[in-house]
């Protein structure tokens, strides 16, 4: 694995170097961890002509969840009382002679980014941009062998709810059982707050598990996912409660599998990100939902939840190979609940079988 991170950070440099810049300063965690390997808290990694250096405020902990460091690296622990990372490494570049230094402006403060230029006047500061997180959206074999295991941890931890006794049970109290049991089955921890939404909850994105208990009738609606070595998948599913659906909650659940349905199938490389929301976001708009509809119908993941590329109406950028995504199409209801089905997918080329579907929990309707 050490030999990837090189190849990453080499990657970067060139780039960089391209550009004009000798030395590269990248600070945001996601992108300290896809290029060292690990990002302890506060720590800022240095590309440099000579070496790359990793600075910390603290030595890495060892925790598995954390990643390991590089070997390629050179690891700095700094003094006690250093204030930042970020201006140490500047610090160093301007020690070794650097004339240009790129450096992550949209992560930076204000005032970090002037402390950067103070401790280093000669040198000119100039703006990385999102470089990294560009080349983080295509995902080598090991990153998908990390979220394929996500998934599959994601998809026992959702099973075993639905094996239990729903009725009476709070949201809250479900999400932090379905939490327990990602980590139980091998996840470092939940990819975000789990959410656990009922009857007229149901269907609302991002909705907080509040004390409103489960009953019989209600839809019930969980997102979950599990962090795995630092790689993070997404599934929701809806289900109805301890009675056979009503007619309404049939056809609305058939309107939105079938959203979804059609933005899985528009996986495939070469397509816009705007025309894989669209496909989604037609079902939808043609049977009067369109109005209430979320801004995006999936986005990438990867040691971020939420990363890119974005599948919106107005993104730009088409879908390669190798790319995990979400498609997640849910409407909402007010005061009836509503439905959420959220898959995380990787785009292959047709002549691989199509986008491979990492979340299998079943999305049929079930009465629980």
């Amino acid at each position: 694995m050490s030999e990837v991170y090189g190849v990453r950070r080499g990657r970067l440099r060139d780039r960089c170097a391209a550009a004009g810049s000798a030395a590269v300063l990248v600070s945001r965690p996601a992108n300290v961890r896809y290029l060292a390997g690990a990002a302890p808290p506060g720590a800022a990694l240095l590309l440099g002509s000579r070496e790359d250096v990793l600075l910390c405020p603290r030595g890495p902990g060892g925790d598995p969840a954390g990643g390991r460091p590089d070997d390629g690296l050179r690891l700095v622990v700094l003094p006690a009382g250093t204030a930042d990372a970020v201006v140490a490494a500047a610090e160093l570049a301007r020690g070794t002679g650097t004339a240009a230094l790129a450096v992550e402006e949209h992560h930076l403060t204000v005032a970090r980014h002037r402390a950067v230029a103070s401790v280093a006047p000669q040198v000119r500061i100039t703006d990385l941009g999102l470089a990294v997180e560009q080349q983080r959206v295509v995902k080598d074999d090991d990153e998908i062998v990390s979220l394929r295991i996500a998934a599959e941890i994601t998809d026992q931890a959702l099973g075993e709810l639905l094996e239990s006794i729903l009725v009476g049970r709070t949201e809250r109290h479900l999400a932090l059982e379905l939490e327990r049991r990602l980590v139980d089955h091998g996840a470092d921890g939940p990819a975000f707050p789990t959410s656990v939404a009922t009857g007229p909850n149901s269907g609302l994105q991002g909705h907080r598990p509040s004390d409103r208990r489960v009953e019989e009738g209600d839809f019930l609606s969980v997102s979950l996912g599990a962090n795995y070595r630092g790689y993070r998948c997404e599934i929701g599913r809806t289900f109805v409660i301890g009675t056979s659906p009503a007619d309404w909650q049939i056809e609305l659940y058939d309107l939105v599998f079938a959203a979804q349905r059609a933005g899985r199938e528009a996986l495939l490389p070469g397509t816009a990100y705007r025309d894989v929301d669209h496909a989604a976001r037609q079902v939808l708009d043609a049977a009067g939902h369109g109005e209430h509809l979320a801004p995006r119908t999936g986005h990438g993941v990867g040691l971020e939840i939420g990363e890119d590329p974005q599948l919106a109406p107005s993104a730009m950028g088409k879908l390669d190979a190798c790319v995990p995504v979400t498609v997640e199409p849910g409407v909402h209801l007010p005061g009836r609940g509503g439905v959420r089905i959220d898959d995380t997918l990787v785009v292959r080329q047709e002549a691989d079988g199509g986008p491979e579907l990492l979340t299998i929990t079943t999305k049929e309707l079930l009465a629980l």
